[in-house]
């Protein structure tokens, strides 16, 4: 059941945006989500997602992704939910959004994913990094800026992530050292490319399919990185459809070596899960980081 105290300023939220008392006709749990409480609420202003949590528990949560909602959408390439308000209530802050009708998969659903998402990232920043950071999952995510990918990998991405290993004792110095010999490599790893506007955690469970058929991207981890972290992660649990990566391939072609390059991506997401879920997930990265001497 929702709580009082958050139905009484969703309510005064959603008056205050639409300019009239806006009245709350049902509340549905909604399920699927393992961080926060998510709801659909129907109301006499229209439906809404809406999800919460405590405040602070990840301080300024749904503020950061709002604001990474909103710079995705901004570029008008792909499908994103619109932020409709967000807040506190009492002990906790809450983010309304437009409620997505799920439907079933157009024709030519993967091919128009591939290409919106190849759209997105041809926007592209001064810098690797973000002017504010955010999360990724529950984890705080360092955005700090860089001059250069390579930088920005290892310092706000792995190292972050091997530290919060190493002081939990998830990981032993040996993994450690696997990442500092990898490290050295990167430069002739990764190809010189502008900074992306990518979304940070495209995952199978991160799209959603909109009334029109289209893939609709949720729940970002946003910030302007290679562009290959969003290909990686699109292939890490689960492969989106053959027609995505031919379509992305027309619109924005990879460079050569990309799918071995992905692999190496994809140790921060995984060391992500490492973090949070535990050591089921550190096999992953040592079978990664055993092959890096192929390149």
């Amino acid at each position: 059941m929702l709580p009082e105290v958050i139905e009484n300023a969703v309510k005064k939220q959603l008056s205050t945006t639409f300019g009239t008392e806006v009245s709350i006709l049902s509340s549905q749990s909604l399920s699927g989500g393992s961080i926060n409480e998510a709801y659909k609420l129907e109301t006499s202003a229209g439906n809404f997602f809406m999800k919460y949590n405590y405040a602070n528990r990840f301080p300024f949560m749904f503020e950061k992704e709002a604001k990474g909602l909103s710079l995705l959408k901004k570029t008008g390439e792909i499908p994103v939910p619109t932020v409709v308000s967000h807040g506190q209530a009492g002990d906790y802050s809450f983010l309304i959004l437009n409620y997505i009708d799920s439907s079933v998969k157009s024709n030519d659903f993967w091919d128009d994913f591939g290409t919106s998402l190849a759209g997105l990232h041809k926007h592209f920043g001064d810098s690797f990094g973000l002017d504010h950071d955010n999360y990724i999952g529950s984890l705080y995510q360092c955005n700090n800026q860089h001059e250069d990918w390579n930088s920005f990998f290892i310092e706000e991405r792995l190292e972050r992530q091997m530290k919060l290993a190493m002081d939990s004792g998830l990981v032993g110095r040996s993994l450690i050292a696997g990442f500092e010999r990898l490290f050295t490599r990167l430069p002739e790893i990764f190809p010189v490319e502008p900074s992306s506007l990518i979304h940070g955690d495209l995952w199978s469970g991160n799209y959603m399919v909109n009334e029109k058929g289209r893939a609709c991207i949720i729940d970002p981890a946003v910030y302007y990185g290679h562009r290959e972290m969003d290909i990686g992660m699109s292939r890490l649990f689960g492969v989106f459809g053959k027609g995505f990566y031919e379509a992305y391939n027309r619109e924005y072609p990879m460079q050569p070596g990309w799918r071995e390059r992905i692999e190496i991506c994809n140790l921060y997401p995984l060391m992500v899960h490492v973090n949070l879920f535990g050591q089921g997930y550190v096999g992953s990265v040592q079978s990664i980081l055993s092959k890096f001497k192929k390149f």
